[in-house]
């Protein structure tokens, strides 16, 4: 038997979000019916099966609000705290299904700005930029194992002290990131420096928040990428290295075991001329010391649409 809707004065704990999602449901839309629906019951059942205290919700939305107000055009801090929840992760692995053999997505971070396009084998690193430099090349290809050619490869990454261009403030243009397009036979090839973990940014709500659970704020080292081709899907991801203490503390959740790679160490004087690479001098595990430079390779797959 249908009863009457509850007056202002009948709104109880018991039947007040069936009420405000009711209200709320008077559209046409109806994915955005669907999704504040949800979002409506998710967040009043928070709120009962915790019992949120007066004094809790109000920290909660001035912690919000301090949030919002970190945000600036070249700071992202909402796509950070979305990012330390787990939340991109989760959305970017609901949305990026991998097929057989297709390289997996990783999260894009808030550090993905604009970027000029380079010929293949040209640096992103402008002159005097810190760190060691690295060789970053590979291929594309489909599922099938068919080579891409005209692939758009976005590639952004830090310095050798763990800053973005977008955080120092004596850049005033795009370094350390490039746009690159893949050849006839689907290969690429770029320099950069040699990535290192750094810390996200943590002086601000996000890093609040990380103090107050005892988590790192640490990234292990990595290199971004986002791959485009008019008839494949788009691929966000990023290649992670390795020797990191800090893959399995990333606090964005943005590391997958697919995606763990080796840099290496190349002595090879005939590369490093071919690619105007200036090789370092460092020493080895073993106290050896030896010229060359650093190498990242990998062969991305893209599934076809």
């Amino acid at each position: 038997m249908a009863t009457a809707d509850p007056s202002p004065d009948d709104l109880t704990i018991d039947n007040l979000t069936s009420h405000v999602i009711k209200l709320s449901s008077n559209i046409e839309n109806e994915r955005l019916k669907f999704v504040f629906a949800k979002l409506i019951q998710y967040s009043h059942d928070f709120v009962r099966d915790t019992k949120l205290t007066t004094a809790e919700w109000e920290a909660a939305w001035q912690y919000l609000t301090a949030v919002g107000q970190d945000c600036t055009p070249d700071r992202q801090e909402m796509i950070l705290l979305s990012d330390v929840l787990g939340i991109s992760a989760l959305v970017d692995a609901i949305n990026n299904p991998t097929a057989p053999r297709a390289t997996e997505s990783s999260v894009l971070g808030p550090f993905h700005n604009h970027a000029h396009e380079f010929e293949n084998g040209q640096s992103i690193a402008s002159k005097g930029v810190i760190g060691e430099p690295m060789l970053i090349h590979g291929t594309v290809s489909d599922t099938q194992g068919k080579p891409l050619s005209g692939v758009a490869v976005d590639v952004w990454e830090t310095n050798g002290n763990g800053f973005y261009d977008m955080q120092d403030p004596e850049k005033d243009g795009p370094d350390c990131r490039g746009i690159f397009h893949t050849d006839k036979d689907g290969k690429f090839a770029l320099v950069g420096v040699r990535a290192v973990d750094y810390p996200i940014p943590h002086d601000g709500s996000v890093g609040v928040l990380l103090r107050l659970l005892n988590r790192s704020n640490v990234r292990p080292a990595h290199v971004h990428f986002v791959l485009q081709h008019p008839d494949c899907v788009r691929l966000t991801t990023a290649l992670y290295s390795n020797d990191s203490v800090n893959v399995a503390l990333d606090p964005v959740f943005g590391v997958k075991k697919s995606l763990i790679k080796q840099f290496t160490w190349s002595e090879d004087g005939e590369v490093a001329k071919k690619y105007s690479i200036d090789m370092l001098e460092r020493a080895d595990p073993g106290g050896k010391r030896t010229v060359g430079f650093w190498v990242l390779e990998h062969d991305f797959v893209l599934m076809r649409k």
